[in-house]
């Protein structure tokens, strides 16, 4: 958790006055090109079963996503805090079959009760969008 913490540090001084001009001068808009380049890339190594470069390539993941967070909160939308704490709710209740009481065996049952539970949360908060019904 402390190299994720200092990504972030590295993130908001990148951004920062005396920071990097570049990466000072992104906007969110921006950033769907670059995640697109690193999700490519990561997709790449894993084709070629590399798994150097694929631990490269998810870092370069990891640390845009963790900019376009920074450049969020900066402009006032959500903070880094926010992100994880929904991330780890979502991920808790969708398991049910491992943090809760159901029971399933085999994949599929467990990618139809994801669906279940992700159908039942989206019927509560009916201002969610709605996507396909697969795991993600």
């Amino acid at each position: 958790m402390r190299k994720f913490k200092r990504l972030t540090k590295i993130a908001k001084k990148l951004r920062s006055p005396k920071g990097c001009p570049w990466d000072r001068s992104r906007k969110l808009e921006d950033m769907p090109k670059y995640m697109r380049e690193e999700i490519e890339e990561v997709i790449e190594a894993i084709e070629k079963n590399d798994p150097e470069n694929l631990k490269e390539e998810i870092g370069d993941i990891l640390f845009t996503l963790i900019l376009t967070a920074q450049i969020a909160e900066e402009e006032g939308k959500f903070r880094m805090e926010d992100v994880l704490k929904g991330i780890e709710k979502k991920i808790i209740e969708r398991h049910t079959w491992v943090f809760g009481k159901d029971k399933v065996n085999t994949p599929e049952e467990a990618l139809v009760k994801w669906n279940e539970n992700k159908s039942a949360e989206r019927s509560k908060a009916p201002s969610k969008k709605t996507h396909k019904q697969t795991k993600k």
